[in-house]
């Protein structure tokens, strides 16, 4: 896939929103069983169908096919022990904390974040206080920013915005974020969900001829 000739604007906008509820916070019983009733690991866009989509789709259809309710204790200590806490998660999802000496929260990088929000009227209505920079929290832009390529293919500032967010903010560190969740995982649902993130953005790399920043990570 070189370019968005062949990308479906509005299918991308569904991964990146389900992505967003996923990685943003704790699992549901509600949530995993939506996904097997409607089938997600099997309809999810193969793409050019990588080695992380395949891993992504098999890893999240095993357990969708197995999954009961009594996991979700299960499911839950995963997500925290990955992405939340208690303690330091092993799959930090904040860019700060993988850009920055200091591995701090809201630091240099997050307000250039903030300020690139402001300047493009991207805001944000948050249930609970969250550093704007959060893994969930870019793709909740990019399910905005998608939708509407979705309606106006050609809208050159969208377009831009969205490649300045990706280049700029989000690609230098996300890749090290998937790859510690594929790492650290105990679960197949977030095995999965880890190898689908990382190929997703490699196909929107791939769509917007994207070259990521090189940078110091110090995680």
């Amino acid at each position: 896939m070189s370019s968005d000739n062949k990308f479906d604007f509005e299918a991308g906008q569904g991964i990146a929103r389900i992505l967003h509820n996923v990685l943003l916070n704790y699992p549901t019983a509600e949530m995993v069983q939506g996904f097997k009733e409607h089938c997600v690991a099997v309809t999810w866009p193969e793409f050019g169908s990588s080695s992380d989509n395949q891993a992504g789709r098999n890893a999240l259809a095993a357990y969708l096919s197995q999954w009961s309710v009594m996991q979700l204790d299960e499911l839950k200590l995963d997500y925290g022990q990955l992405f939340f806490g208690p303690g330091e998660p092993t799959a930090m999802p904040w860019g700060s904390v993988y850009l920055g000496e200091q591995q701090l929260l809201n630091d240099k990088s997050t307000v250039e974040l903030m300020a690139f929000y402001k300047q493009n009227g991207i805001s944000f209505d948050l249930e609970y206080h969250q550093p704007l920079d959060h893994i969930a929290l870019y793709f909740a832009v990019i399910d905005q920013l998608l939708g509407q390529l979705a309606v106006n293919p050609d809208d050159e500032s969208v377009r831009r915005t969205l490649s300045v967010l990706l280049q700029q903010h989000m690609l230098p560190w996300s890749q090290r974020c998937f790859e510690l969740a594929i790492e650290h995982s105990q679960t197949d649902f977030y095995l999965g969900i880890a190898h689908l993130a990382l190929d997703f953005q490699k196909v929107l790399a791939e769509v917007f001829r994207l070259i990521s920043m090189p940078v110091r990570l110090h995680r």
